[in-house]
């Protein structure tokens, strides 16, 4: 008999001859088949196995090739920087040992490592900003052992997108994806070059989409953004790196992580870190539109929501700032703007993208209702014609928010202060969790002597903690000046202490 055959014999099955249980269940779990297989052949569930096992290698052999190593040579005062300001979010421990293995931190230029994507075949690739800028030199290495000089085409700060160039034709290239219609829980494939690994290949998954207040500090004042959440496993050195579909196609750029082993990985969506990779090709940076509003979630502010009728969703105008593209509009504050041509927006993230696609210099329709001061919200049109986004000196901004009836100190410092939310903080390019912005210095003032300037932000007073202007008022009644007041400060992305006397006689 034949295996693969089945005949009964004295109350026992038998496969070929040989001799089973009765007991189908007790096999089944024995042998982790189904009893009726065949021996020598898999089961179904095995042969799906293989059939993914064969994809995931499948992915890596295609993709690979399309992924570069990125070698920089950083000038020696970037390499030394303390590790909370790396861009990647891992522990202060594993950047120490990073450091020491790699020889970063000492006073000469030091060699960085990233991974890259080709995204063109005449050689242009696609990395993170952080990998390559800045950079003394940079070098790339493919697969197949080729090594190229590299220039920077462009970066795009914000997004932390980078394109770098190659001399060199008809390389192999990596497809994209429409990162928005990537689904949580699809399969994610990470490839790129942790720890000088290189060409490391990790499985997991799509955990999470549009993550937003990922980055926090000063650096969450200037960036977009709109992560993909993986578990595919990410070190230092896959940044840059590309993160797959099944089918070999980039959803996302690795950026960064949270933690050593959490499993908590984030990358640039596909879908922007193209938009923004086309730009830089073509015009060596990525210029963005801007309104000119700071603004707040509907849904983050419960009881103005409360108040209001006939809206529940969409974003509060907070402020206009002077100069912007929406001073020469009608929008007006407590606006709520609840779509951008047609494209319902529900927070400052999705405002945000559905600004960052338009066309400078041409007008865009906002749906927004306006509130009564009894609350009924009457829907209106409102065309604002955008302009590029150019950051505004701080002292010049910081005016724009002063009023000298409110929050002015008492006590002889000489400075006027203004709650410090996370849309100002974005505008100033500082820190959003804590402090008070500086709008006002008076003139022959302790303050004024020492250099402070509107725009500064206080983070304590006598070290005594500051998280709003309340808390100022409270710290500087007990202030002497005479002795003597400390603040610490922060002047854009520089902290400094200042000690504020009054002027000796």
């Amino acid at each position: 008999m034949q295996p693969g055959t089945y005949r009964t014999e004295k109350g026992r099955w038998t496969v070929g001859g040989a001799r089973i249980l009765r007991s189908l269940p007790a096999l089944a779990s024995l042998v982790c088949v189904p009893a009726f297989v065949a021996a020598g052949e898999p089961s179904p569930g095995l042969r799906l196995a293989r059939q993914l096992n064969d994809a995931f290698s499948e992915v890596a052999e295609k993709v690979s090739p399309a992924v570069v190593v990125i070698d920089v040579i950083q000038p020696a005062e970037t390499t030394s920087r303390p590790e909370e300001e790396r861009f990647d979010a891992v522990p202060p421990e594993l950047w120490r040992y990073y450091r020491e293995q790699s020889g970063q931190g000492s006073a000469e230029p030091t060699r960085g490592e990233g991974s890259g994507v080709i995204i063109r075949e005449d050689g242009y690739i696609l990395t993170n900003g952080h990998v390559v800028d800045p950079a003394d030199s940079i070098q790339v290495r493919l697969k197949d052992g080729r090594v190229f000089k590299a220039k920077v085409r462009g970066v795009d700060p914000q997004s932390d997108v980078a394109v770098i160039k190659i001399e060199a034709k008809g390389l192999p290239i990596a497809a994209f994806a429409d990162s928005s219609k990537t689904k949580v829980g699809e399969f994610a494939i990470a490839i790129g070059a942790p720890f000088d690994l290189d060409y490391t290949v990790t499985i997991g998954h799509v955990s999470a989409k549009g993550r937003s207040n990922v980055i926090r500090g000063r650096e969450a004042a200037r960036m977009d953004q709109d992560y993909l959440q993986t578990d595919a496993l990410i070190n230092p050195g896959n940044s840059g790196g590309p993160l797959l579909n099944i089918d070999g196609q980039i959803i996302g750029i690795n950026t960064m992580i949270r933690g050593l082993h959490t499993g908590i990985g984030f990358a640039i969506p596909s879908s922007l870190a193209r938009e923004v990779s086309d730009k830089l090709i073509a015009e060596g940076k990525f210029a963005r539109p801007w309104l000119g509003i700071t603004i707040r979630a509907l849904r983050d502010n419960p009881a103005v929501r409360a108040s209001l009728k006939g809206v529940d969703q969409g974003v509060v105008v907070e402020d206009i700032l002077p100069g912007g593209p929406a001073a020469s509009s009608d929008l007006a504050q407590s606006d709520i703007i609840a779509a951008v041509d047609g494209q319902a927006v529900s927070n400052a993230e999705e405002l945000r993208a559905e600004i960052r696609h338009k066309t400078i210099g041409r007008p865009v329709t906002l749906e927004v209702y306006r509130p009564d001061p009894k609350g009924n919200c009457k829907p209106v049109r409102i065309q604002v014609r955008l302009s590029e986004w150019v950051q505004p000196p701080p002292a010049t901004l910081a005016t724009h928010f002063f009023n000298p009836a409110t929050e002015r100190d008492p006590s002889g410092l000489g400075v006027t202060v203004h709650v410090l939310t996370p849309e100002v903080a974005r505008l100033f390019g500082t820190e959003a969790t804590n402090g008070v912005l500086i709008v006002g210095v008076e003139k022959g003032t302790a303050a004024a002597r020492q250099g402070i300037q509107p725009g500064d932000i206080i983070t304590s007073v006598d070290k005594r903690p500051i998280m709003s202007p309340k808390e100022f008022r409270d710290a500087i009644k007990s202030a002497d000046l005479k002795k003597g007041v400390t603040l610490n400060l922060l002047s854009g992305e520089k902290a400094r202490v200042e000690i504020l006397k009054e002027k000796a006689n």
